[in-house]
């Protein structure tokens, strides 16, 4: 890394019709309260020098990067690899019908989220190496720039978790609201978290 590397990691507006369920790839667009939100954290940013807007491939995710990219007269680069966690047969599923359906692994979900293995989808681990091989190539080819990534909850948190040396499970006590904005900046001495769900 040359210099350093200042991103701004956004969490995508609040998702319709996803009350009471487990969504990970389930593909949502925003909703109406998502999309104001959305044109909040674009406000926030418009202010900022950011030279490049990334986003993950999901809907909900690339609907607010538009609006902030559009914001920012940037266009958007989506990467899949910064997509939320795959929950594999859960997704979609009401959380009440996973308890009742899948009372251990739901168990071992609340109670050990770092370890569950979703069944016919992703652990903690594989969410780890997925969005790490993103981050990579992006702090190496922006350095003295900032840049934003729109992303999710588990992506988001993974990221200041890692920059704060926060183990794994811990990771989910890192609160993101819809909209959240936050901020690491990347040198060679290390991340230094600026700025968590602003």
């Amino acid at each position: 890394m040359i210099g350093h590397t200042t991103i701004w990691l956004l969490r995508h507006g609040l998702p319709g019709g996803i009350e009471g369920r487990c969504y990970g790839r389930l593909d949502v667009p925003l909703s109406v309260e998502g999309v104001a939100q959305a044109k909040q954290t674009a406000a926030r940013l418009a202010r900022e020098n950011i030279s490049a807007v990334y986003s993950s491939g999901l809907q909900r995710a690339t609907e607010t990067a538009q609006i902030v990219a559009k914001e920012l007269r940037l266009d958007i680069q989506t990467i899949d690899a910064l997509a939320e966690i795959d929950f594999g047969t859960f997704e979609g599923m009401m959380y009440e019908d996973i308890q009742k359906q899948y009372p251990e692994a739901f168990d071992c979900w609340m109670r050990h989220p770092a370890q569950a293995q979703f069944p016919n989808g992703e652990n903690f681990a594989d969410l780890t190496r997925r969005v790490n091989g993103a981050l990579e190539p992006l702090l190496s080819r922006h350095g003295n720039e900032s840049i934003a990534i729109v992303a999710h909850s588990g992506v988001i948190r993974l990221l200041i978790g890692q920059a704060l040396s926060i183990p794994g499970d811990q990771i989910f006590r890192l609160s993101q609201r819809y909209g959240a904005i936050n901020r690491i900046r990347y040198s060679e001495h290390g991340p230094i978290v600026e700025l968590v769900n602003g």
